[in-house]
């Protein structure tokens, strides 16, 4: 079986809320359900420093300077003591998952905070920075022409969508909960951003389905490399979504993944079950299968 690459570190445990969804057990339960199964080969790995220019290609100034700033950027996401630091560290994990996904190796990483609602001027849904665009940029900037990232979070990825809108070389694909937070992704964003949005409540044979074709959509981009924001919240028994997903259905979206022989890598941005560490474990399993 294929090894991935984890990239984690238990820096990003460092900050909580109490009755927060988005919290350090999330990533402490996962790490130790990894650390204890002999299914996959795990290489583990740690995120690098980001300099200022990496991450303004997809926020502001103001935005940086904003996440010193110490009062609340809403409801749903405080602020922290040296939450700069945290949300940097998480796009330096995105990071060294993109450099071992353009080496071929697939790569997964477990940090946080998540990144996909950030948009270029706001921190918003648990979010400060955008690892998936800034990674997906940064390869962009590389050379590469033909990035897809795959979004299967149970909330649409407003930040993601709107940082890499009109860009030439990436296309944002998300399937996800409608109507749910943030109320985005209802249609697609002429000319490189397509959304399958999902009523609560529909059938898993449904979901499914509509994964398939968005899938389908990715395979036929031809991308050279794909990014996968991979949120667990589609899950049945997520507490925060309505939605089908079984836990085998993550092994099968990571199987179909790897079905395609394409670089790829993946960031974890939501999943508030208790179940996240199996969940993780079966999308990895998927990803270094042979295809079925």
């Amino acid at each position: 079986m294929t090894p991935i690459h984890v990239i984690t570190e238990t820096r990003c445990l460092g900050y909580s809320q109490r009755g927060h969804a988005e919290r350090p057990e999330r990533i402490v339960r996962t790490i130790e359900k990894l650390q204890s199964q002999n299914d996959v080969h795990i290489l583990w790995d740690e995120p690098i420093d980001v300099p200022d220019e990496i991450i303004l290609r997809a926020h502001s100034l103001t935005l940086l300077k904003r996440l010193e700033e110490p009062y609340d950027f809403d409801t749903d996401t405080p602020y922290y003591p040296g939450i700069h630091i945290y949300a940097r560290r998480s796009v330096g994990g995105a990071l060294v998952a993109m450099n071992y996904a353009l080496q071929g190796k697939p790569a997964f990483s477990l940090m946080r905070p998540p990144g996909h609602h950030a948009t270029r001027n706001r921190c918003m849904g648990f979010c400060y920075l955008n690892s998936i665009a800034i990674a997906t940029l940064e390869a962009a900037a590389r050379g590469i022409k033909r990035i897809a990232i795959f979004d299967f979070d149970a909330h649409h990825g407003n930040g993601t969508e709107e940082i890499v809108h009109n860009h030439p070389s990436i296309i944002y694909v998300s399937v996800h909960q409608s109507p749910c937070y943030p109320g985005t992704g209802i249609k697609n964003r002429e000319p490189n951003c397509y959304n399958f949005p999902m009523p609560p409540g529909c059938t898993r044979e449904e979901y499914l389905q509509t994964l398939s074709n968005a899938l389908g959509l990715v395979h036929d981009y031809a991308p050279e490399l794909i990014a996968v924001s991979a949120g667990f919240d589609p899950y049945r028994y997520d507490p925060l979504t309505q939605l089908p997903l079984e836990l085998e259905d993550f092994y099968w979206l990571g199987n179909q993944i790897q079905s395609f022989r394409i670089p790829t890598f993946s960031i974890l941005e939501g999943g508030y079950s208790l179940d996240l560490p199996n969940l993780i474990l079966a999308y990895i399993k998927g990803l270094v299968s042979k295809a079925n």
